[in-house]
């Protein structure tokens, strides 16, 4: 007897993979929220103080203020200072609260921990936004919630990294972290959409609305995220294994790249335990100096202060520069600030494609930012000149800048965390990630800092200090890149040998 056999017209989805693509929309969607709660302040900047002479006339007869229509206590001359203290208040925190959140990142659940921290944020950002509804005036409570939330807004990078990195190994790691990273610039520009459809008319729902979203994110992360693919009974990915390279993974970049400082040396699999779950189940964490010591950490690190400072420059205060110099309303201002954004989006893959094909992460990064110096210069001096000029400036702009820093806060940060010294240790990955972006983070809270100090002076002189900061970046690189070229010529070397023997 015959019997129907049903047709598939396609293969089944392993499990695997259906964890691995569920960790990377999870993992994208709550970072994702975390831009997206930190965007609001830079565009309700430009309400808090706007030029009231264009709002209408002076509805108070017994004052002859010029600021009549300004938000207390951010109403009088020293209100960029005031606004870089806001900054500063959130970035500070941030940047220090991320070199211990690694460490408590490795020791406590991760679902738990990301989970708790965006419930948290949500609340605080919540309450800076009522604020508003509160007629609260005092400088004080501002800063307070923007301490908390920097603190508790740390637990947010270490975590997704990390739980990304246990599912993928690093063959093209680079393109799929790169498109994976274009979650901060897609938070950005929905936090600066949300944000701007209140901004005119009650401004604490700039804050309020994105405070619920995050906070609903984190409510979904803590009953859907897989931490480990042990877990679910997957198999890990090849650095888990103590013993290098499994046959189980075949990674490209292994074989065309292993002269690079951030190569995991394949070997053979001849060490490859039948069981993956072994060998990973009892790691003893990494010490904060153990992570110090892995070679590129310390370079990449001082390299992202100075690319972060620049990047979040922009985050805050490119809306507030439009307004001031292209004279745009304030929705206008941070509706055009988004295409910095959107560059960023295909710098960020940009970066991971290319240093995936050459092995190079740290040549990639330096060519951008060399190229990054002069296109502030440009943008500066004509970026202003006609709405299709300023778009196209924003674009390059936001390619060139957030390119090297994408990379270097995701695919760098996990190579670095699976690194061939660690013999397989992947607790690794937290700790390394938090030591790189909270130094970054230094430089995330000088840059908005310098620019409150420094734009009084003129805009000019805020470019030039962005200028300077990309110079250094790239300098800071320079011996990772002379190690990756000489692995470079190595390797044409004795390919060279091959062929003509």
């Amino acid at each position: 007897v015959l019997q129907a056999v049903p047709l598939t017209l396609t293969p089944p989805v392993s499990p695997s993979r259906r964890y691995r693509g569920l960790t990377l929309v999870l993992t994208f969607l709550c970072y994702t929220s975390y831009h997206l709660s930190r965007k609001p302040i830079s565009i309700v900047k430009s309400q808090l103080h706007p030029n009231c002479s264009a709002v209408g006339p002076n509805p108070h007869n017994d004052s002859n203020s010029s600021a009549w229509c300004s938000w207390a206590p951010f109403d009088g001359d020293n209100y960029k200072e005031l606004f870089g203290a806001l900054d500063n208040a959130f970035l500070v925190a941030y940047a220090i609260g991320m070199f211990i959140s690694g460490i408590f990142g490795e020791r406590l659940p991760l679902r738990y921990y990301l989970s708790g921290g965006m419930v948290l944020s949500g609340l605080f950002t919540a309450l800076f936004g009522l604020g508003y509804f509160w007629d609260i005036h005092v400088l004080w409570y501002f800063i307070i919630m923007q301490v908390c939330n920097g603190l508790v807004q740390t637990t947010g990078w270490p975590s997704v990294v990390a739980c990304v990195g246990n599912w993928f190994g690093k063959g093209k790691r680079g393109l799929i972290m790169g498109i994976w990273n274009s979650h901060t610039s897609v938070g950005n520009i929905l936090g600066s959409l949300i944000a701007g459809a209140w901004v005119s008319s009650a401004w604490g729902f700039s804050f309020v609305v994105p405070g619920i979203i995050i906070a609903v994110m984190g409510i979904i992360c803590f009953f859907f995220l897989v931490e480990y693919p042990e877990d679910v009974g997957c198999s890990p990915p090849m650095h888990h294994d103590a013993g290098g390279v499994t046959s189980k993974e075949k990674d490209p970049e292994a074989v065309t790249s292993n002269e690079g400082p951030l190569s995991i040396s394949g070997q053979s699999s001849g060490d490859h335990s039948s069981s993956p779950k072994e060998p990973a189940e009892e790691p003893e964490a990494i010490s904060f100096l153990g992570a110090l010591r892995i070679p590129g950490v310390v370079e990449f690190s001082l390299c992202l202060l100075f690319a972060k400072l620049v990047s979040y420059t922009f985050l805050y205060w490119l809306p507030l520069y439009i307004v001031n110099v292209a004279h745009f309303g304030a929705k206008e201002a941070g509706d055009l600030s988004t295409l910095f954004d959107v560059g960023g989006i295909l710098g960020g893959i940009f970066a991971g494609l290319i240093s995936d094909y050459t092995g190079g992460r740290a040549t990639t990064c330096c060519v951008m930012l060399v190229v990054a110096a002069p296109m502030l210069f440009l943008y500066n001096h004509v970026g202003q000149n006609g709405i299709g000029t300023s778009i196209a400036m924003l674009i390059v702009c936001g390619a060139l800048v957030n390119g090297p820093y994408a990379l270097i806060t995701t695919a760098v940060s996990a190579d670095l965390g699976t690194h061939e010294s660690l013999k397989g240790n992947a607790k690794a990955l937290s700790t390394v990630t938090a030591i790189i972006d909270g130094t970054g983070s230094v430089g995330a809270a000088l840059g908005p800092l310098l620019a409150g100090l420094i734009s009084p002076t003129g805009w000019n002189n805020v470019f030039y200090m962005l200028i300077a900061a990309d110079v250094l970046a790239c300098l800071l690189l320079a011996r990772v890149v002379v190690k990756e070229v000489r692995g470079w010529c190595g390797f044409m070397a004795r390919k060279r040998g091959y062929v003509r023997t």
